[in-house]
């Protein structure tokens, strides 16, 4: 069991600043996911914590103590990668129980945490085979597993399902999820889809260009978020954004102006996710508008649609099996408790307080 602590963490490759300062508290049992763009810098620290890199400046704690100096080894953690990295000449029982022969512990001690690993994770028929007789689920199982046999304090996954076809990532997510259920570690996940960290986290720290743009739980992000870049990264379909400019504690948009309860005038930025125009009358009069369907997009029980109004293009998405035609026009609203508005020079979230 374990926490982890960043305090001022910095990482530079030669001149490039890669980590820029970041202070973070991971509490134990906690699965956080580092999610981000790709070159922000989630993978770095993941190593970092890990000890596979040196942290140019600042301090990394694992249960209070301490471990910029301390081998990877000796940090009882174990990381999982994004490659399995399996011994092809192996078997599954030789690969899982590798790191507790290198530590020496008995061949009985060895043999009953393999086992109770693989029943676990579903693979005691597989222990005699070798990876290449494996699917990229299995295999990832077994990283997985080798992973549990050492029981350490925490765990480490740089991006373990970026090689799995979407059906096997959804299955492994939902192992994963039920591991760190059954084994109550702390867990740190690294990963550039936000579709996993919205369903695996506890906690999410969006990453961006080597900062730490908003952290906290998936509803956090997704119903909060502090700027424009939160908003548009978490989400999808992403969020439909569109310039505007504040008036009287109004929004004006090119086609109708929205009640908004926000002090001063200037130029904002509206966001509006696909789930909140809704279809027809559903919301008070000042939040509807006509628009022109452009395309739609069934996807069995809900339908994708691009709609287009005052020289502007959104995504809709609307429930049901019943949907409109491309080339109709209808009546869609804004739903006032779910628009978000951003400043448009900082991109900040401004409190909405009549629409909210």
């Amino acid at each position: 069991m374990a926490s982890v602590g960043l305090r001022a963490i910095r990482k530079d490759f030669g001149r490039t600043q890669v980590i820029k300062g970041i202070d973070l508290d991971i509490a134990d049992q906690e699965f956080v996911v580092f999610v981000g763009p790709s070159g922000c810098g989630k993978s770095t620290l993941l190593r970092l914590i890990a000890g596979l890199e040196d942290a140019t400046s600042g301090d990394i704690l694992i249960d209070g103590r301490v471990v910029n100096n301390v081998p990877p080894k000796d940090r009882n953690i174990a990381m999982v990668f994004q490659n399995y990295a399996l011994y092809p000449h192996m078997t599954v029982a030789r690969n899982m129980g590798f790191g507790l022969r290198a530590a020496r512990l008995p061949a009985a001690e060895i043999d009953q945490r393999v086992t109770a690993a693989a029943r676990m994770l579903g693979l005691e028929n597989l222990l005699h085979r070798r990876p290449g007789e494996l699917s990229g689920g299995q295999r990832q199982r077994v990283a997985m597993g080798r992973a549990i046999v050492r029981d350490p304090q925490v765990f480490l996954f740089d991006e373990p399902l970026s090689n799995l076809d979407a059906q096997l990532r959804n299955q492994v997510r939902t192992e994963i999820k039920k591991l760190h259920q059954d084994v109550r570690r702390t867990a740190i996940y690294v990963t550039h889809d936000q579709v996993e960290a919205m369903t695996l986290a506890d906690r999410i720290v969006l990453l961006r260009d080597g900062r730490v743009e908003q952290v906290g739980t998936p509803t956090d992000l997704f119903e909060r978020p502090a700027n424009r870049f939160v908003a548009g990264f978490i989400g999808s379909p992403a969020m439909n954004f569109l310039s505007a400019t504040l008036e009287n504690g109004e929004i004006v948009l090119p086609w109708m102006r929205l009640p908004a309860g926000i002090a001063g005038s200037g130029a904002v930025e509206i966001g509006i996710r696909p789930e909140d125009l809704l279809a027809g009358d559903a919301a008070p009069e000042p939040y509807r508008f006509e628009a022109l369907v452009r395309v739609v997009e069934p996807m069995g029980s809900e339908a994708l649609l691009v709609i287009a109004v005052g020289g502007h293009e959104f995504q809709v998405r609307l429930m049901g099996r019943i949907h409109p035609i491309a080339g109709t026009r209808m009546l869609f609203a804004i739903n006032p408790a779910e628009l978000h508005v951003f400043d448009a020079a900082t991109g900040q979230s401004m409190p909405v307080v009549q629409a909210r």
